[in-house]
């Protein structure tokens, strides 16, 4: 049993490898690619799940910050580069939220 086990653990990879054997290493152009759509992707989703807990559309969030409903719906599907400082009014001014940046 314990071969079997060991085995089994031998086939598990990192996730860090798994990123590195698809996209490359750190650093190179695709992996640059993939951090960024990564990003992308995961901020869309805070947006949404924020938006949809304030009970708000996109539609009245686009016209609580001057932008379009094509534009939110673009960033929360993570088909949309994002700055920081319209992440910010997307969430404080548009949803009344308070948006905390860590860098770790």
């Amino acid at each position: 049993m314990k071969n079997m086990e060991d085995n089994k653990m031998k086939n598990v990879m990192d996730f860090e490898d798994l990123l590195i054997d698809k996209y490359g290493e750190k650093g190179t152009p695709s992996r640059a690619k993939f951090d960024a759509d990564s990003l992308a992707f995961r901020l869309g989703v805070m947006l949404k799940e924020a938006r949809k807990e304030s009970n708000v559309t996109q539609e009245e969030l686009a016209e609580r910050t001057g932008t379009k409903k094509s534009y939110i719906s673009r960033i929360e599907r993570g088909q949309s580069d994002i700055q920081i400082s319209t992440y910010y009014k997307l969430i404080e001014i548009g949803l009344g939220k308070h948006l905390n940046i860590s860098i770790g």
